[in-house]
């Protein structure tokens, strides 16, 4: 089974036949090694009862609020951890209870995969006792995704992301394979969201992995009728549209949400998600999402984190800022809900296209 295979161990290259003598021989001793003490059983490359830092499955899916949360850079194009932090910061005291570290938000596909472990170790260490480090380790490639999933849960995040393969799109048994290979390794969310990886994963992969102890739930972008689906099955859900996610919450029955919002106004997105049925509060945030995703995300959250002073106006390309218009816009929106509502000290201001650093090496 695929859930089940294992990489085999770096042994020396013997010559024709000599792997069998030894093996029965079972030759010891300095510069030898005795095979029949290195089988395929005893090498597992991350055991799930042995994850540092271990966290149950529904200590996952009992989250409301998770933020995927943005990467910001100093103007070389490196990490700005100073500045990260104190977003995160800003989202523990805001009312987020987890976050999805190197997403889509935050630009995991931009990053190489020692800056990717890094950053979901970086974020365990800072701050894994106080809100759940999800690590989007998810890849097109089997192979990459079962690496980056065994790295991501050695340096302690508490669940991991995984999207279904994606540009090479593969079959439904393909998807379910796929997925069989990473569930082993800890907690996991399965992430849809056919708009970027070109494929639906329909609802019979969902069932035929839904066994898994790992299997935490599924953040859904396709709409409400895929969500009440699931949530009526007993399968856990997070709306992955933030336009929707009150609805999905409160009339479907999703448990939450999996936010790029709660970026900038966490503590509003907190109340959508606990303090039941909120049409007024929901209404009032439908001009900054829908602004949020006038051009494809994290454009306008980037943007918008640098005009609140929150992050420094650096995009890794192809990301380049919204327009002027766009950019005013914003301050308009923020002066609507309210500055005290969003992150950060600053007042919001409209910044020239002179004030964007546009990084292509780093």
């Amino acid at each position: 089974m695929a859930a089940q295979r294992r990489r085999a161990p770096l042994l020396p290259r013997w010559p024709h036949g000599h792997g069998d003598s030894l093996q029965a021989s079972n030759l010891t001793g300095r510069g030898k090694v005795s095979l029949a003490a290195i089988t395929l059983d005893d090498y597992l490359p991350m055991r799930s009862t042995e994850v540092k830092n271990r966290t149950s499955t529904d200590d996952i899916t009992r989250l409301r609020l998770i933020t995927a949360v943005k990467t910001p850079y100093l103007p070389d194009g490196r990490f700005d951890l100073e500045a990260y932090d104190s977003l995160i910061n800003m989202q523990i005291e805001g009312g987020a209870e987890g976050v999805i570290v190197g997403g889509t938000t935050g630009e995991g596909h931009l990053m190489s995969w020692d800056e990717h472990i890094m950053l979901i170790g970086h974020t365990v260490n800072c701050f894994g006792s106080r809100i759940k480090v999800i690590g989007n380790t998810g890849s097109n490639s089997t192979r990459e995704a079962v690496h980056a999933t065994e790295q991501g849960f050695a340096v302690g995040m508490h669940a991991a992301l995984h999207i279904n393969p994606y540009y090479g799109k593969t079959s439904a048994e393909g998807m379910i394979s796929h997925f069989e290979a990473v569930l082993p390794m800890g907690p996991t969310i399965i992430y849809n969201v056919p708009s970027r990886s070109a494929q639906d994963i329909p609802p019979e992969v969902i069932l035929a992995i839904s066994g898994y102890t790992n299997m935490a739930g599924v953040k859904e972008c396709v709409g409400h009728e895929r969500v009440k689906h699931y949530a009526d099955k007993g399968i856990t859900i997070w709306s992955g549209n933030d336009d929707e996610c009150h609805d999905s919450k409160w009339k479907h029955g999703a448990t939450g949400v999996i936010s790029v919002t709660s970026n900038l106004v966490p503590g509003l997105m907190h109340s959508l998600m606990y303090k039941g049925e909120n049409a007024t509060l929901n209404e009032k945030l439908s001009p900054l999402m829908k602004w949020l995703f006038c051009q494809p995300n994290p454009i306008a959250l980037n943007t918008a984190l640098a005009q609140l002073g929150v992050a420094r106006p650096v995009f890794r390309l192809p990301y380049v800022p919204l327009p002027l218009e766009k950019r005013a816009e914003f301050v308009r929106i923020v002066e609507s809900i309210g500055r005290e509502n969003f992150v950060g000290q600053k007042e919001a201001q409209v910044l020239d296209d002179d004030d964007f650093v546009l990084i292509s090496r780093y």
